[in-house]
């Protein structure tokens, strides 16, 4: 009957012991987030590879100079890795380069955060894997408006 009720007590347990997330987690991500965003503004490839996914997918729609309506843009991790390898944001004055992290939600595996950069605004997917947190997904927004040439798109 013991063995009964303590393992009824440990399967009442899990689910608030498998969400819990610990000082190390906010902390994990926090630094997946700075990766990225330090790596774009000092042109670290090394710092961009580890906080990203190879599967990473970063999207933005946005208006087009030929067209009506908003332009899908894919960025891979890839692109972002070579663009940081060719140096990135380094070109942005120390001054200017605003990389302010916000952990907007955790749960379990999977958080949601805000980086709110220099001229733009990345909404991030992290996720934990083998090797720790890494981004997925971001979905991100020009903090003005900016049409895109063709040579851009």
């Amino acid at each position: 009957m013991k063995k009964l009720l303590l393992l009824v007590s440990a399967v009442r347990l899990l689910p608030l012991v498998a969400a819990a997330q610990t000082a190390a987690d906010s902390a994990a991500i926090r630094g997946a987030a700075l990766d990225y965003i330090e790596g774009w503004y000092t042109g670290d490839a090394v710092r961009m590879e580890r906080a990203l996914h190879p599967e990473l997918a970063k999207r933005i729609l946005m208006a087009n100079q030929n067209e009506p309506g908003k332009h899908f843009m894919h960025m891979t991790a890839d692109q972002l890795i070579d663009g940081a390898r060719r140096g990135g944001g380094s070109d942005s004055p120390a001054e200017e380069q605003r990389k302010e992290v916000k952990i907007l939600d955790i749960f379990r595996g999977t958080a949601s955060v805000r980086v709110d950069a220099q001229t733009w605004v990345d909404y991030l997917h992290v996720a934990k894997d083998n090797d720790g947190w890494v981004i997925i997904n971001v979905l991100w927004e020009m903090r003005e408006d900016r049409r895109v040439s063709e040579d851009e798109s």
